[in-house]
């Protein structure tokens, strides 16, 4: 496994992250989760893959995140959106740049077109959740729900074997941040890939995305029995498969 690094971002805050340079390549940028890091099979995958492919390789975890710092209830889309930004421009420089979003990553990557427009050519969306916030949260809360949150700042929601701590500003900011409604008009390779039984995150999320680019070449790859993560060997053999397509 390669070594991690740290970027220090002011005296109180440093962001790690996974970087293989390959100078003059395109670079490969992995965005993660929710509440998700980079300890998963996801990113060591696309790191061996940048490297057996000779491309260069960034992924970060956002502040809240994994070694990163900060409290996960401080963060939010915006906040996440600008250290993204932050490592491609110190990283990736001018270098091309294929995005790859898992769940809330596709929405962190949808975020960067408005600075990278002219260095991405790919896109890979696994399990996109843009919006997920008020239409996956926010919209399904009960009335009593809504109002704890409102009082208390925070609510925690309990989804399967986890329990996320979910804050009043970060519903809020996610509002900031809608992409849905965004068209971009540039010749782009996207693929979205979703599992069929994806519990969290409906297959019309990766639908909304591809909605999004309107002269791209744009693929729908829907997993059977594929799960949200798609982390198992066969599943992330697909998301490579996929990823050199966009590449290529």
């Amino acid at each position: 496994m390669s070594k991690f690094n740290y970027f220090k971002i002011n005296k109180s805050k440093k962001i790690r992250y996974l970087k293989y340079n390959q100078k003059n390549k395109a670079y490969i940028v992995f965005l993660h989760g929710f509440m998700s890091d980079l300890e998963g099979k996801k990113p060591k995958a696309f790191l061996n893959f940048a490297k057996k492919n000779k491309l260069g390789f960034l992924a970060l975890e956002y502040s809240g995140h994994g070694k990163s710092s900060g409290k996960f209830t401080n963060g939010n889309i915006s906040k996440w959106t600008k250290e993204t930004t932050l490592l491609i421009k110190k990283i990736v420089k001018k270098n091309r740049i294929v995005l790859v979003g898992s769940s809330m990553g596709s929405w962190i990557a949808l975020n960067q077109f408005k600075f990278f427009k002219k260095q991405i050519v790919g896109f890979l969306g696994i399990g996109s959740a843009p919006q997920f916030l008020e239409g996956l949260m926010w919209n399904k809360f009960s009335k009593k729900m809504k109002k704890e949150i409102t009082i208390n700042r925070i609510i925690n929601l309990k989804h399967g074997n986890y329990e996320y701590p979910i804050s009043l500003q970060l519903i809020k900011d996610g509002r900031k941040n809608k992409v849905f409604h965004k068209k971009i008009y540039d010749k782009l390779k996207i693929t979205m890939v979703h599992g069929q039984k994806d519990e969290s995150v409906p297959v019309s999320y990766s639908k909304k995305v591809l909605k999004i680019f309107v002269n791209s070449k744009k693929k729908l790859v829907i997993i059977k029995k594929g799960d949200h993560s798609l982390s198992s060997p066969k599943w992330l053999g697909i998301l490579k498969k996929e990823l050199k397509i966009i590449i290529n």
